[in-house]
């Protein structure tokens, strides 16, 4: 190992450290990047290097979707599009065991498609149905399980505010990583249904169905509810997600439409405050500085562990292990796992993820499928206890249901999370069978509108020969007309 490789090392641990200790990541990354740099590269070279990486940053344009998209969410928050979503959908399946539990995951997978926002989701459910959940005797653990787990969705299924950054980092299509991610997500939601509806059905106490004097009866006030809730809300997730996997729009167009379209949400709602509107943009502001912040204090500490040439000794160590490609793989998500648990997201995926990205590109895995895997491991922390963020978003709004409750509640998700990562990683289609979809249709169609303009080519190559022989025929006819000139 080089000095300069051992000197990054040193700046690794001296980071992690620093963090755990509770230091601000974004400052921490920056004052490391600037001290070990200075004495491993010089002061010149590390300020230039900073320089450069801070304008080429500044220079990605994908990243204003970010604050466009968490606008995007804390609106349709501040509209109430959650609750009117969760009464629709309560309304329909009351009948149903287990219809609470039900409610809670499809309102959470489809308002998932609406924000990423983890925090405002697990908070918004814990407020609309614990205290039902409660009154109905549904069962603690299961319920505060089944709010945390609908709430962690939003991480995972576009429009992701995490999938925006990790698409630079590993240098594929955003789009790509969308159409990747909604197969995991649904396959999640998928699990988490099934497995509530049989413990409801084998046993009833856990979930009864809402009781008979609490239901609606009439089916026009059923389908009005789900009409005003659902219908507005699948539009706009249409008209933003549709854009950009039908190749209409990039993701920072796309992004734009969905806050215009929020807004226009809200105000037919009548729910557009000017009060509302200061919450939602001090609220985008501060989430989007964090994110932007620390994607230009980790791309310059990145850029400072490669120049001193630790970042390459990690991937030569790794890839000189006596390791099969797949059990590589594996080691590289339980490391993801585990970092999850003191770290947020964009922590990892800006700091840590660059430092895997070369040995899984070498190892010749699939990078858009590797970059939903990576989704679906860091849903998972959120649901990783003692570090889990989620149950302490719920705490803070249900104070019926103890740590305790919650964390064991969570427990039982995260089993479910395991045997997803597990299926994704033996069944890769899962995730690559929609974009290689989106692909193949657009490759066909672009193979159609070349078929179509073949003919019209072709009648505008006749018609130019047409043109030619007829002047060639007007040229022979005056040298004829003119015999006597000479030549």
């Amino acid at each position: 190992m080089s000095g300069g490789a051992l000197l990054g090392l040193v700046m690794l641990f001296v980071m992690i450290g620093a963090i755990f200790i509770g230091f601000p990541i974004s400052f921490t990354l920056l004052f490391l990047a600037f001290a070990f740099g200075y004495f491993g590269l010089g002061g010149h070279t590390v300020f230039d290097l900073a320089y450069f990486q801070t304008i080429g940053m500044m220079k990605e344009e994908l990243l204003a979707a970010v604050p466009l998209f968490i606008f995007m969410g804390f609106i349709t928050e501040q509209a109430g599009l959650m609750e009117r979503l969760f009464t629709a959908f309560r309304l329909l399946l009351a009948p149903v065991r287990g219809a609470l539990f039900l409610v809670v995951i499809l309102t959470a997978t489809v308002f998932a498609m609406a924000t990423g926002i983890v925090g405002a989701a697990v908070t918004v459910l814990g407020i609309m149905a614990a205290p039902i959940m409660v009154k109905t005797g549904y069962d603690g653990q299961l319920s505060a399980g089944t709010i945390t787990a609908g709430g962690t969705l939003g991480i995972l299924i576009p429009p992701s505010v995490m999938l925006i950054v990790m698409g630079p980092v590993l240098g594929v299509s955003v789009a790509d990583l969308y159409a990747a991610a909604f197969g995991p997500g649904f396959m999640l939601a998928g699990l988490y249904i099934a497995y509530l509806m049989i413990r409801s059905f084998i046993n009833p106490k856990l979930g009864p169905p809402v009781p008979k004097e609490e239901r609606v009866h009439s089916i026009g006030v059923i389908l009005w509810e789900v009409t005003v809730g659902v219908v507005p809300l699948i539009g706009l997730i249409a008209a933003t997600l549709g854009s950009i996997l039908a190749g209409w729009a990039t993701p920072t167009e796309a992004s734009g439409i969905g806050a215009f379209g929020a807004m226009i949400l809200a105000i037919a709602y009548r729910k557009a405050t000017l009060a509302g509107l200061k919450r939602a943009l001090l609220s985008t502001m501060a989430t989007s500085s964090m994110v932007l912040l620390l994607a230009v204090t980790s791309n310059i500490f990145g850029a400072v562990f490669a120049r001193l040439g630790t970042a390459n000794w990690i991937t030569e160590q790794l890839l000189a292990l006596p390791l099969p490609p797949i059990a590589m793989l594996v080691m590289v998500v339980v490391l993801i796992f585990l970092l999850g648990w003191p770290f947020e997201w964009p922590a990892i995926i800006l700091v840590f993820l660059p430092i895997f990205y070369p040995v899984v590109k070498a190892l010749n895995f699939d990078l858009v499928w590797f970059g939903a895997l990576v989704a679906v491991t860091l849903q998972t922390a959120f649901l990783s206890p003692p570090v889990a963020m989620s149950a302490y978003y719920l705490k803070q709004v249900v104070k019926d249901w103890s740590l305790a409750t919650i964390y064991k509640g969570m427990g039982q998700f995260m089993m479910l999370q395991v045997i997803a990562i597990t299926l994704l990683i033996v069944f890769p289609p899962i995730a690559t069978w929609f974009p290689e979809y989106l692909q193949e249709e657009a490759r066909n169609v672009q193979v159609e509108q070349v078929k179509d303009d073949a003919p019209s080519l072709e009648q505008d190559t006749m018609e130019s020969m047409q043109e030619q022989s007829d002047r060639e025929g007007e040229s022979g006819e005056a040298d004829r007309s003119k015999p006597g000139e000479a030549k």
